[in-house]
Protein backbone atom coordinates (compact mmCIF):
# COMPACT_ATOMS: atom_id res chain seq x y z
CA UNK A 1 0.00 0.00 0.00
CA UNK A 2 1.32 3.33 -0.94
CA UNK A 3 1.84 6.57 0.88
CA UNK A 4 -1.15 9.11 0.68
CA UNK A 5 0.59 12.43 -1.36
CA UNK A 6 -0.72 15.70 -2.52
CA UNK A 7 -2.84 15.38 -5.69
CA UNK A 8 -0.77 13.06 -8.06
CA UNK A 9 2.52 14.24 -7.79
CA UNK A 10 5.15 11.56 -7.31
CA UNK A 11 4.94 8.24 -4.78
CA UNK A 12 8.01 9.39 -2.29
CA UNK A 13 10.08 6.78 -3.50
CA UNK A 14 13.25 9.11 -4.67
CA UNK A 15 15.85 9.80 -1.91
CA UNK A 16 19.18 11.10 -2.32
CA UNK A 17 22.32 8.70 -3.25
CA UNK A 18 26.00 9.33 -3.42
CA UNK A 19 27.41 9.07 -6.69
CA UNK A 20 29.34 5.46 -7.52
CA UNK A 21 33.14 6.18 -7.96
CA UNK A 22 35.78 4.39 -6.78
CA UNK A 23 38.35 7.03 -6.26
CA UNK A 24 38.42 10.55 -4.77
CA UNK A 25 38.26 13.91 -6.80
CA UNK A 26 41.15 15.59 -8.10
CA UNK A 27 40.14 18.90 -6.46
CA UNK A 28 40.90 17.66 -2.74
CA UNK A 29 43.94 18.75 -1.59
CA UNK A 30 44.11 16.78 1.54
CA UNK A 31 46.37 13.88 1.87
CA UNK A 32 45.49 10.36 3.59
CA UNK A 33 47.97 10.99 6.37
CA UNK A 34 46.60 14.60 7.01
CA UNK A 35 42.83 13.32 7.24
CA UNK A 36 44.13 10.65 9.70
CA UNK A 37 45.77 13.15 12.08
CA UNK A 38 42.67 15.35 11.79
CA UNK A 39 40.46 12.49 12.64
CA UNK A 40 42.73 11.57 15.85
CA UNK A 41 43.00 15.00 17.10
CA UNK A 42 39.13 15.36 16.45
CA UNK A 43 38.58 12.01 18.25
CA UNK A 44 40.85 13.06 21.32
CA UNK A 45 39.08 16.03 21.81
CA UNK A 46 35.68 13.90 22.25
CA UNK A 47 33.58 14.17 19.13
CA UNK A 48 31.59 11.55 17.69
CA UNK A 49 32.25 10.10 14.34
CA UNK A 50 29.28 11.26 12.38
CA UNK A 51 30.45 14.65 14.35
CA UNK A 52 34.09 14.29 12.56
CA UNK A 53 32.57 13.26 9.62
CA UNK A 54 30.27 16.42 9.11
CA UNK A 55 32.87 19.05 10.17
CA UNK A 56 35.57 17.16 7.83
CA UNK A 57 33.06 17.41 5.11
CA UNK A 58 32.14 21.28 5.62
CA UNK A 59 35.23 22.84 7.14
CA UNK A 60 37.85 20.93 5.12
CA UNK A 61 36.07 20.22 1.66
CA UNK A 62 36.51 16.34 1.68
CA UNK A 63 33.30 14.70 0.16
CA UNK A 64 34.23 11.14 1.10
CA UNK A 65 36.66 9.99 3.89
CA UNK A 66 36.05 6.71 3.17
CA UNK A 67 37.10 6.99 -0.90
CA UNK A 68 40.39 9.63 0.25
CA UNK A 69 41.80 7.02 3.12
CA UNK A 70 40.17 3.51 1.82
CA UNK A 71 38.87 3.37 5.43
CA UNK A 72 35.30 4.32 7.54
CA UNK A 73 36.24 7.09 11.08
CA UNK A 74 35.58 4.05 12.96
CA UNK A 75 38.33 2.10 12.01
CA UNK A 76 40.72 4.38 11.32
CA UNK A 77 39.94 5.44 15.11
CA UNK A 78 40.57 1.58 16.19
CA UNK A 79 43.46 1.25 14.29
CA UNK A 80 45.55 4.46 15.53
CA UNK A 81 44.06 3.15 19.31
CA UNK A 82 41.91 6.12 19.69
CA UNK A 83 38.50 5.43 20.44
CA UNK A 84 37.88 7.74 23.29
CA UNK A 85 34.53 9.34 22.21
CA UNK A 86 31.07 9.35 23.80
CA UNK A 87 32.03 11.43 26.51
CA UNK A 88 32.82 8.55 29.20
CA UNK A 89 30.68 5.56 27.11
CA UNK A 90 32.11 2.43 26.68
CA UNK A 91 33.69 2.64 23.39
CA UNK A 92 32.40 -0.90 22.01
CA UNK A 93 28.89 0.31 21.69
CA UNK A 94 28.22 1.14 18.36
CA UNK A 95 27.65 4.84 18.09
CA UNK A 96 23.72 4.77 16.47
CA UNK A 97 22.27 2.81 19.55
CA UNK A 98 24.71 5.15 22.09
CA UNK A 99 22.08 7.68 20.81
CA UNK A 100 19.27 6.10 20.73
CA UNK A 101 19.46 4.96 24.25
CA UNK A 102 20.73 9.05 24.96
CA UNK A 103 17.18 9.75 23.38
CA UNK A 104 14.91 6.37 25.48
CA UNK A 105 16.48 8.35 28.85
CA UNK A 106 15.63 11.60 28.01
CA UNK A 107 11.61 10.54 26.96
CA UNK A 108 11.62 8.36 30.30
CA UNK A 109 13.04 11.67 32.30
CA UNK A 110 10.05 13.42 30.40
CA UNK A 111 7.74 10.94 31.83
CA UNK A 112 8.16 11.27 35.20
CA UNK A 113 7.03 14.36 35.44
CA UNK A 114 4.29 14.10 32.46
CA UNK A 115 2.69 10.62 33.24
CA UNK A 116 0.14 11.32 30.73
CA UNK A 117 1.83 12.51 27.60
CA UNK A 118 0.55 9.47 25.25
CA UNK A 119 2.43 10.27 22.67
CA UNK A 120 5.66 10.55 24.37
CA UNK A 121 5.02 6.35 25.74
CA UNK A 122 4.02 5.22 21.93
CA UNK A 123 7.60 6.98 20.78
CA UNK A 124 9.68 5.60 23.66
CA UNK A 125 7.79 2.02 23.26
CA UNK A 126 9.24 2.58 19.11
CA UNK A 127 12.77 3.64 19.92
CA UNK A 128 13.22 1.14 22.71
CA UNK A 129 11.96 -1.79 20.12
CA UNK A 130 14.86 0.32 17.63
CA UNK A 131 16.99 -0.76 20.42
CA UNK A 132 16.35 -4.06 20.80
CA UNK A 133 16.39 -4.85 17.11
CA UNK A 134 19.55 -3.23 16.88
CA UNK A 135 21.31 -4.82 19.69
CA UNK A 136 20.02 -8.36 18.34
CA UNK A 137 21.81 -7.03 14.91
CA UNK A 138 25.00 -6.01 16.53
CA UNK A 139 25.41 -9.29 19.05
CA UNK A 140 24.94 -11.71 15.91
CA UNK A 141 27.75 -9.48 14.21
CA UNK A 142 29.63 -9.74 17.30
CA UNK A 143 30.25 -5.86 17.70
CA UNK A 144 28.44 -6.45 20.59
CA UNK A 145 29.06 -9.11 23.83
CA UNK A 146 26.40 -11.87 23.68
CA UNK A 147 25.54 -10.97 27.12
CA UNK A 148 24.82 -7.00 26.60
CA UNK A 149 21.38 -5.76 27.23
Amino acid sequence: MGRIQSKGKGKGISSAVTPFKRRTSRWVAHTPRSITDLIVTMAKKGLSPSQIGVSIRDKEAVPSIKLLTGQKIVRLLKKNGTLIFYSGCAPEIPEDIYCLIKKAVNIRRHLEKCRKDKDAKYRLILIESRIHRLGRYYRRTQRLPNKWK
